[in-house]
């Protein structure tokens, strides 16, 4: 392998293997590793090399398939199928040309590959389950479920998403995994200031259109531009609830996610052995206080529960949600420094509360760190709830818990995105007390 060189440009043929993190799958040339994306394992195909820097691995585009697996489909999102132009395929359907169960296969391998090789977990156990269920599931072919959109407007006016791995604008013929209503919306759109568009479709069906204009600096003799108006808040439901959310604020994207994430929330919530009411129970990056209204529906009217968010909009929205349990409360700060702070100064009252209770962690896609998880269980709560949305991620953070003490006791996998290789999980940890 040390002699093996190549230049970007030059065409190979490969068999792929297994699926990678991160949408791309496995090859090799002469022994090196060869990332490729819009393949299937058991493929043929022709590729060309896009990235050979890197001793360890190259990257390449997909060219052709002269040998195509039994999984792969015409792709959901026309525009990205394999015979298109690589430079010409959109972003964000990158699962799109693989038959649905099978996906749900390929991510329950890389979550399952995240919790053994990261996580230190010898046998993990995680199946991928769709979101929704019954009537209200999923469409056949895992498309029509974002409710969210964004696209870019670049400087010569074309609006359109990314082109796959790139920033350069490409214009689309349809939006397969959005709504009808926002695809309709999206493709009506016309002109616009360079920067990003945010297409938005609340639970009242009407789609807001959010322009994101590049600020450009105010040049001498220029006169300022007007600032952004008071953003509007529209309400998303859940099940009976109702959470107000600025319209550009964050809320899940599928039209399913935030129910089949309290759902399973609520189940890790029982795995734990429930909510004490005697405990003091945190929910942190708890944005509008989805996670918050989850815990306290299982603890009941009087739980002691204290949502964390670093947005100060979230945070006063969060206030609005949770009004209804009087042990609610919502506070604006950054995680980090919250727990740092907490750790320092709890009392020895507050310490013992928190040790009956349970901490629910839905970090960025960075996970939590090992300063927060360390912050965590220097709180010692009785269990850990922890939403992801990368599995390596959660697979170190998972580590670091089971290093202070904490085992998983399950991990649930979510098809959130259906066609695209994210995938969510929900993992309940409970505290063992013996430290590694």
């Amino acid at each position: 392998m040390a002699g093996t060189t190549a230049d970007p440009g030059q065409i190979l043929d490969l068999e792929i293997g297994d699926v990678a993190h991160g949408g791309v799958f496995v090859a090799r040339h002469e022994g090196r590793v060869v990332f490729v994306p819009d393949v299937l394992p058991g493929e043929r195909v022709r590729v060309r090399l896009t990235d050979t820097r890197k001793s360890s691995f190259w990257r390449a585009e997909a060219l052709e398939v002269t040998d195509a697996s039994p999984h792969r489909r015409l792709h959901v999102w026309r525009q990205a199928d394999i015979d298109v132009a690589p430079d010409r395929r959109p972003g964000g359907a990158d699962f799109g040309h693989i038959a649905l169960p099978y996906q749900r296969e390929l991510k329950s391998r890389v979550l399952t590959d995240a919790l053994r090789r990261f996580g230190g977990m010898a046998d993990p156990v995680s199946d991928v389950a769709p979101a929704g269920s019954g009537v209200d599931g999923e469409t056949e072919d895992g498309t029509g479920w974002r409710t969210r959109v964004s696209l870019h407007v670049d400087a010569d006016g074309r609006i359109g998403p990314f082109a796959a791995r790139s920033h350069r604008v490409i214009e689309a013929d349809d939006l397969p995994l959005a709504t009808p209503a926002v695809e309709r919306s999206a493709l009506a759109l016309r002109s616009a200031e360079p920067g990003r568009i945010d297409l938005v479709q609340p639970a009242d069906g009407r789609v807001r259109v959010l322009p994101r204009p590049e600020r450009q600096p105010r040049g001498r003799g220029q006169a300022p531009k007007r600032g952004p108006a008071a953003p509007e808040v529209v309400v998303e439901r859940v099940g009976g609830r109702a959470f107000r959310v600025d319209a550009g604020g964050f809320w899940q994207v599928h039209r399913l996610a935030a129910a089949s994430l309290t759902g399973a929330v609520t189940a890790a919530l029982h795995e734990a052995g429930g909510v004490d009411p005697d405990g003091w129970h945190l929910d942190l990056y708890g944005g509008v206080g989805l996670f918050a209204a989850a815990i306290a529906d299982v603890g009941g009217a009087a739980t002691r529960v204290t949502s964390v968010e670093s947005d100060a909009r979230a945070t006063e929205h969060a206030g609005e949600n949770l009004a209804e349990w009087v042990g609610a409360r919502a506070e604006t700060g950054r995680v980090d420094r919250w727990l740092a702070r907490l750790v320092a100064e709890a009392s020895v009252h507050e310490r013992e509360r928190l040790s009956q209770g349970i901490v629910l962690l839905d970090p960025p896609r960075a996970g939590a760190g090992r300063e927060v998880v360390d912050a965590v269980a220097a709180l010692a709560p009785a269990a850990v709830v922890y939403v992801a949305c990368d599995p390596v991620a959660l697979a170190r953070d998972v580590s670091t818990f089971r290093a202070a003490g904490y085992e998983p006791a399950g991990v649930r996998g979510l098809d959130l995105f259906p066609n695209s290789h994210h995938v969510e999980a929900v993992a309940t940890l409970t505290r063992t007390g013996a430290r590694r």
